[in-house]
């Protein structure tokens, strides 16, 4: 799931902290590094679901991922629109915002996903990164009335999906980038994570 890298539309929480333009940057330069690390591995087939509809054919999208629009609603209403879409593959949906992210960690997913109806990758703040659904015998819908942006969003999730007694299974944890503190943690890997040199913004 990608959103318009412009300035003033993405990461507006982490914009408080160190402005619209800076935010903006960092979330298309973490964009772009993710995109190139996963979108060309063979094992899976990439797809873009783009926010807002109207930049589904704008110009800063590399132009060998096919693309899809996320569509109205809630986050919960557009990813299952995307599994839905999708369905009955096996189908992963991340956000576009988690420096940490590698192929491994998909895969790692994949793996779990095969005897498991969803898996989840916690974010480490009450919501998560990564779900992954798949239609045996049908397509889970765990995305009634819960509460996105906040510290429940993973307790909700894994609460629709246990009262319809959906298998599962857990990837691994990583940190999404909503505000100065994450932005902070992330600094602390340095050595480990490498981010891109910041670009020009469309």
């Amino acid at each position: 799931m990608v959103k318009a890298p412009i300035s003033g539309a993405v990461k507006t929480r982490l914009a408080r902290s160190i402005g619209a333009v800076q935010a903006a940057r960092f979330y298309r330069s973490t964009t772009r590094a993710l995109l190139h690390r996963l979108g060309r591995d063979p094992r899976w087939r990439t797809l873009l679901a783009v926010a807002p509809d109207t930049a589904l054919a704008a110009p800063f999208w590399p132009a060998s991922l096919p693309r899809i629009a996320q569509g109205r609603g809630d986050l919960g209403a557009r990813m299952q629109r995307i599994f839905d879409r999708l369905a009955p593959a096996p189908t992963v949906v991340i956000g576009s915002d988690i420096p940490a992210v590698r192929a491994r960690d998909i895969a790692h997913a994949l793996a779990r996903l095969r005897a498991r109806h969803a898996v989840l990758g916690p974010a480490g703040d009450g919501g998560y990164w990564l779900v992954a659904m798949r239609a045996v015998p049908r397509l889970p819908r765990p995305f009634a009335h819960v509460r996105w942006s906040g510290t429940h969003a993973l307790a909700d999730t894994l609460r629709n999906l246990q009262a319809a007694r959906h298998t599962i299974g857990f990837a691994v944890e990583r940190r999404d980038v909503d505000a100065a503190r994450d932005l902070a943690a992330l600094s602390a890997l340095a050595g480990r994570i490498v981010l891109p040199p910041p670009l020009a913004l469309p």
